[in-house]
C-alpha cells in the first residue's frame, strides 16, 4: 500500500511540475534539459562547432540541448542504456568507468574538446548520505577523464550532491582547474540534494 502512495504522490508531484510540462512542449527527452539550459545562462557556455562529451546522457536531454546550442559542433553521448538518436552525435553503449569504453571515446576525439558533461547518478536508495557518496564517486570519475581531455580554456559540468564527499569533490575539482562555480538551478527541485559543479580553465 506505501508503494502505492509513494508512487501516486510521483505521479502527482510530476503533473503538477511546470518543468515536466514545458519538456513535452519544446520536445525534450526529460526536464534535465532545463538545468543545463540555466547552467548555460548563467555560465555561457555553449556555442556553436564547440566539441562536447555527454556522460551518463540517457534518455538524452543534455545532448538534445547541446546539439541545439553548439550547431555543426561534435557530441558523443555515453550511457548504460541504448538511447534514441539525436541529430548527427556518436552514440556509445556501455559503462562510462569501464576504461575499455574511455578508450572508446578517446578514438572519437581528434585532439581535445570543449565541453566534457556528466548528469551521472547512482540509482538512488533512499538513504541520502549513501547516494550522495555514490554519485559523487562517479562526478570524481568523469572529472578525472575531464582533465586529461578538455581544452585549456574548456568546461567540466557536473550532477553533484549535497553530502559526504561534497567538499573532497571542491578540493579535486580546485586541484585541477582554475576556476570552479556549484550551482543550484531553479529546475532542480526544491527537496532535491542536487547541485551542479562547473569547472572552468585547466590548471
Amino acid at each position: 500500500m506505501k508503494k502505492n502512495k509513494i508512487s501516486k504522490n510521483w505521479i502527482n508531484k510530476q503533473r503538477r511540475d511546470i518543468f515536466v510540462r514545458q519538456s513535452k512542449v519544446d520536445g525534450y527527452r526529460a526536464r534535465s534539459a532545463y538545468k543545463l539550459m540555466e547552467i548555460d545562462e548563467k555560465f555561457r557556455i555553449f556555442k556553436g562547432g564547440l566539441s562536447v562529451i555527454d556522460i551518463g546522457a540517457a534518455p538524452g536531454s543534455w545532448s538534445q540541448y547541446a546539439v541545439k546550442a553548439a550547431k555543426n559542433g561534435k557530441l558523443i553521448s555515453i550511457d548504460l542504456k541504448k538511447m534514441e538518436p539525436i541529430g548527427n552525435s556518436i552514440q556509445i553503449q556501455g559503462d562510462f568507468t569501464n576504461t575499455e569504453i574511455q578508450d572508446e571515446i578517446k578514438k572519437n576525439i581528434n585532439g581535445k574538446v570543449d565541453v566534457v558533461m556528466s548528469d551521472m547518478a547512482v540509482d538512488t536508495t533512499g538513504i541520502k548520505n549513501i547516494d550522495s557518496i555514490q554519485t559523487g564517486e562517479l562526478c570524481k570519475e568523469a572529472m578525472f577523464f575531464a582533465k586529461d581531455l578538455v581544452k585549456n580554456n574548456g568546461y567540466f559540468i557536473s550532477k553533484i550532491f549535497m553530502g559526504g564527499t561534497f567538499n573532497e569533490i571542491i578540493a579535486e575539482g580546485k586541484k585541477f582547474f582554475k576556476e570552479v562555480k556549484v550551482f543550484k538551478p531553479k529546475s532542480s527541485r526544491k527537496d532535491s540534494k542536487e547541485s551542479f559543479i562547473i569547472c572552468r580553465k585547466i590548471r
